[in-house]
């Protein structure tokens, strides 16, 4: 009991504690100086006797013995603070910009839906017509949103990471005119589905069946059907046609507006002027007495095929009433799908429309982007094909855009190599106790270039290795690589800790063999000598190795806090005895 005494009480031992273990070491804690409950003591009180002193060291050997014990296995790396995971990081939530009507509500499909396993999404949803925006070169794309919600009016400012369009662009009615709109995305850099160059390209359908027409060029009229279709940049250039009757196509329009059905000559010339006054271009095809009309859809790598077939007796099967039912996919509808979704580089959601006539002949005449309305007794599952594949998008952006580590994604390989030469020259190690052996100067360059993961010993002497001191042997078998996915955290926030993942080679602890120190620290330790220095240095380096090892991470605070505490304890009841 007096050399336990002696030997904690010593001036160089208490000076080279970690702050915080020598604090309120004089006052007593009852609850460990005393082997008899409080409620023993109320029951029986007794004075003290001698026999408590010989009580009080076998409680204070124990109590010692445990922290000690602990301490041990907590340098040696035996016990496992990692147990607990992680604190999960609340991720911002990606914002979806939904362009399309009121009547979808688009928010449900994408409920419980994650981008890349960690975003949640926010989704807006607005008309074209409710939209505003001002984009900048560095700062992205603000968009303001104006809607009508239960007849209150919602007033939003914000910046989308992702747009699903699923509206016209353009139209040459009044007041449908948005392709500044996709000019202001395109200059704030933001993705979308249908991509924005493929959408801008949409907005003039001549331009887009000038597309068909190169497809029908590559593949054949026996592959690719198309439309004999007639362009007139104006009314100047509208003499006559060859074949009546004809179909006459007004500008940019959809859903049936600005397409007349021409019988004859004079009508023909009555168009005419119906073009110059409307200061536009035109285009005519001829008309097909039509038995039903087929549409191919594709929406992402999901195909339908569906056939519509007139009840009213419309020429224009889109219009009055008409009956709709799918059919089945062959590979000649793959095939025009396929070609026509290659075009303006890529178009994830489009539709192929044709005419089936009386005579047995397909004939492809349109083709629609994202926009295309949804038809069929499958309209719930194509939005929610529609909504996957949005997410598969968003995910693929993230993947590619994710250069900056997150919590949840380690660094690439190519930022590995960059900060592991930074990550040893910012590790410093523990300054030596007084009275401690000291490393000379010369050595401190060896130390900076050593590997990042090489641990140093708390009194500045060279990497423990217990075989040979060559740098290939003294690298822990672990990668850089592999040692920062393990650890959890990024390579800034393990520089700013100081310290160095679980995989590397730790010192040993009392009792094992040290490594051996070079000649000059030989000599000082030699020169100096101290009868009481050997003892209580392996104590001070068992308590710095705790130290330095429960320092590691934030999820090991719960475990130093206990050894802590234990300590406390064992040498409150130390000097209170």
């Amino acid at each position: 009991m007096n050399f336990l005494r002696r030997r904690l009480s010593d001036s160089s031992f208490v000076a080279n504690l970690p702050n915080g273990y020598m604090m309120d070491l004089q006052r007593p804690d009852n609850s460990t100086s005393s082997p008899v409950s409080p409620a023993m003591e109320r029951k029986h009180p007794q004075p003290p006797q001698p026999s408590h002193s010989s009580s009080a060291g076998t409680s204070i050997f124990s109590s010692i013995s445990s922290a000690m014990k602990q301490t041990t296995q907590a340098a040696a790396g035996l016990i496992d603070h990692s147990v607990s995971p992680a604190p999960s990081v609340a991720q911002k939530p990606k914002i979806l910009l939904v362009i399309d009507d009121a009547h979808t509500d688009w928010a449900k499909y994408f409920q419980g839906k994650k981008v890349n396993g960690e975003f949640d999404i926010r989704v807006e949803q607005a008309e074209f017509s409710e939209l505003n925006l001002a984009a900048y070169v560095t700062g992205g794309c603000m968009v303001d949103m104006q809607v009508m919600r239960n007849g209150t009016k919602v007033v939003r400012s914000f910046k989308p990471d992702f747009v699903l369009i699923r509206q016209h662009a353009y139209s040459m009615a009044l007041g449908e005119d948005f392709r500044s709109l996709i000019i202001g995305l395109q200059y704030g850099g933001i993705h979308t589905v249908n991509s924005l160059y493929s959408i801008y390209n949409f907005c003039s359908k001549p331009w887009v069946f000038s597309q068909l027409i190169k497809i029908f060029n590559s593949l054949g009229p026996a592959k690719f059907p198309l439309v004999e279709q007639t362009f007139f940049p104006s009314h100047k250039q509208m003499l006559t046609t060859p074949n009546f009757p004809v179909v006459v196509k007004l500008g940019h329009a959809h859903a049936g507006m600005g397409k007349v059905k021409v019988e004859n000559q004079h009508d023909f010339r009555d168009m005419a002027s119906i073009v110059a006054m409307a200061k536009t271009y035109a285009t005519t095809e001829p008309f097909i007495d039509s038995k039903y009309d087929i549409r191919i859809q594709k929406i992402g790598s999901n195909y339908k095929a569906y056939m519509r077939t007139s009840i009213s007796g419309n020429w224009k099967a889109n219009t009055g009433s008409a009956m709709l039912e799918q059919i089945a996919m062959t590979e000649r509808y793959r095939l025009w799908a396929d070609a026509c979704a290659e075009m303006f580089g890529g178009l994830d959601i489009c539709a192929v429309k044709a005419v089936h006539s009386k005579d047995g002949k397909d004939y492809i005449i349109e083709v629609m982007d994202s926009s295309m309305p949804l038809i069929g007794e499958h309209v719930e599952e194509d939005r929610q094909l529609i909504a996957d594949l949005v997410v598969s998008k968003m995910t693929q952006l993230v993947i590619t855009a994710g250069s900056t580590p997150s919590p949840l994604r380690p660094w690439p390989a190519s930022m590995k190599s960059q900060t592991g030469p930074q990550l040893g020259q910012l590790s410093q190690p523990r300054p030596p106790p007084q009275g401690g052996p000291r490393q000379p100067q010369g050595s401190q360059p060896a130390r900076t270039n050593a590997p990042p993961q090489q641990r140093l010993s708390p009194q500045g002497q060279q990497p423990q290795s217990p075989q040979s001191t060559s740098p290939q042997q003294q690298r822990s078998p672990g990668s850089p690589q592999q040692v920062r996915s393990a650890t959890g955290s990024s390579p800034v926030q393990a520089s700013k800790a100081g310290v160095f993942p679980p995989q590397q080679p730790r010192p040993p602890a009392q009792g094992r063999a040290p490594s051996q120190p070079s000649p000059t620290e030989t000599s000082k330790q030699q020169a100096t000598p101290h009868p009481h220095l050997n003892k209580s240095q392996s104590l001070t380096n068992t308590f710095s190795i705790s130290e330095s090892s429960q320092r590691g991470n934030a999820n090991e605070d719960e475990a130093k806090a206990e050894t802590i505490r234990n300590l406390r304890k064992s040498f409150a009841s130390l000097f209170s005895d």
